[in-house]
């Protein structure tokens, strides 16, 4: 005969049991950090809408588009996603102004695609310091993607180095005897590249004949083209962001100077800098790319660039199909939310930043053939192919086969 003292505690145990057994269960499968929730996830961005750099703007823009698209398709895993976007207007005290307030004040999950090299320098270590993602970066600076220091800073873009270092071997290979004028940006984007281009020409440094370096808050760059070409420069290396980008190539024109001439890619859109620059002036020019051009009639059957114009078409409709920082912006959006996905339902920022570094060959929509995604603890930079393309009437043709930089080894 069982009595009721033993039924009782039968019945209690089992009920306590099933608690811990659901409970566990409820447990394992939810874990928030702050920003993230039931319903919702809770994004940071800093865009430089207005000041030196507004041409990015479009990248915040796309973000935006492309996250309510998400939502409109039930979001993820059921969550919606609450985008919050500032503009610092490229100004870095600006940029910890509105780090701070996202972090303290809106309580992101993370700070996603914050855009330039001085703005995401001086968020560094604050970022790190919270311990809230600082995830893919909108800069190639290779800092970005050093991992041991700052292990809550991931980039995206390919490095700057390695677009130096391949304009390197480009230059060696075919203007072996050339004379290099370097005109760059005043901060780690136009430092860092060049020292990518000096890496690459190893005992052939020498080639570099003059640097120029110019401040973003200068309003013209000209007087700079004019001593490169008087130094007898036949090489023009522009480390530059999209309006002095346009300013060199112009002037570049203007002089009837003609050098081999290589634009970093973060200064190479057709819509705010080739043709704004004339299109006369801009014959020849290569740089490097990782993404399609969306407005090049190549593309027009390729289904990941369907997918986008569908997109744009829909959510985008003012956006210009040759401005390639639109493109950047819905790439960058994709492998966010790819991650998202990965991460299921443990919104933790520690899982977020495990997920980023989890990344296996994802390939965006936008990215050029044989370009995928990948990383590890032990690589921070999720792109690490480029390939050569030079401007012809209206449009970059892309040549040769993906360059792989290996940086994150």
């Amino acid at each position: 005969m069982i009595s009721k003292y033993t039924l009782r505690y039968a019945t209690l145990s089992a009920a306590a049991a099933a608690l811990f057994i659901t409970g566990g269960s409820a447990l394992a499968q939810k874990k928030y950090d702050t920003g993230a929730s039931d319903t919702e996830i809770k994004i940071g961005n800093i865009i430089p809408y207005s000041g030196p750099a507004s041409a990015y703007g479009i990248i915040g823009k796309m973000e935006e588009a492309y996250f309510k698209m998400i939502n409109d398709q039930g979001g993820i895993n059921g969550r919606k996603i609450n985008f919050i976007t500032y503009d610092d207007a490229y100004s870095p005290p600006k940029a910890v102004e509105q780090a701070r307030k996202l972090v303290e004040s809106d309580e992101v999950l993370f700070i996603f695609g914050p855009l330039g090299t001085p703005s995401n320098t001086a968020i560094q270590k604050y970022m790190n310091a919270k311990k809230v993602p600082q995830l893919f970066v909108a800069t190639g600076a290779t800092k970005f993607g050093e991992y041991k220091t700052f292990p809550w800073t991931m980039g995206w873009q390919p490095a700057y180095q390695s677009e130096g270092r391949i304009f390197a071997k480009y230059i060696l290979t075919e203007k072996p005897a050339g004379k290099i004028g370097v005109l760059y940006q005043n901060d780690d984007l136009g430092k860092d590249l060049l020292k990518g281009l000096k890496d690459g020409l190893g005992d052939k440094a020498s080639m570099i004949v003059a640097e120029e370096s110019y401040e973003v808050s200068e309003p013209t760059i000209e007087n700079h083209l004019v001593k490169l070409k008087a130094t007898g420069a036949d090489v023009l290396v522009s480390i530059s962001t999209p309006k002095f980008a346009a300013q060199a190539i112009k002037k570049v024109g203007e002089l009837n100077w003609k050098p081999m001439y290589f634009q970093s890619n973060v200064g190479s859109s057709v819509a705010s800098v080739m043709r704004p620059a004339g299109l006369d002036n801009s014959q020849g020019v290569m740089s490097l790319a990782y993404a399609k051009d969306s407005s090049d009639p190549q593309w027009a059957n390729d289904e990941g660039m369907k997918k986008y114009l569908d997109f744009v078409a829909k959510y985008a409709p003012g956006a210009n199909l040759a401005d390639s920082s639109a493109i950047y912006g819905y790439g960058q959006a994709q492998t966010v939310v790819q991650v998202l996905k990965q991460a299921g339902d443990n919104l933790t920022r520690e899982n977020i930043m495990k997920q980023a570094a989890s990344l296996k060959d994802f390939a965006p929509d936008t990215m050029l053939p044989g370009v995928k995604l990948n990383t590890s603890a032990t690589d921070f930079y999720p792109i690490e192919q480029l390939r050569m393309m030079r401007f012809t009437g209206e449009k970059w043709d892309v040549f040769g086969p993906p360059v792989d930089s290996n940086l994150g080894g």
